[in-house]
């Protein structure tokens, strides 16, 4: 698997999932609006979900618990963020978010 995935993006959301574990959403421009990437602390790609704009994007990922990391002082004092290069690597629950199971929609 393991796959290379280039995310061209510097805006992290994170949601804390439990303790010591988060996952994290990049938003990056893509020919049709926009595409939030969703990534775990070692930087495995394990869903994505298309939107039409970024607005539409941060709407969503606040509906679903997610927090922009540069807004979040607090957080850049304990929260890492998952550094390139970015991976293909399968959610032990399968595509969590792009399912629906975790997701609720805007």
């Amino acid at each position: 698997m393991n796959e290379a995935i280039p995310i061209r993006s510097g805006d992290y959301w994170f949601k804390v999932i439990e303790m010591l574990q988060q996952n994290w959403a990049l938003v990056a421009e893509a020919a049709h609006g926009v595409t939030v990437y969703f990534v775990s602390d070692a930087s495995g790609v394990f869903d994505e979900l298309k939107f039409t704009s970024s607005a539409e994007a941060e709407q969503a990922l606040r509906l679903n618990g997610f927090r922009r990391y540069a807004e979040d002082p607090r957080s850049t004092t304990f929260l890492r963020c998952p550094e390139p290069p970015f991976t293909a690597r399968p959610h032990p629950n399968g595509p969590i978010y792009s399912s629906g199971r975790f997701w609720k929609p805007a």
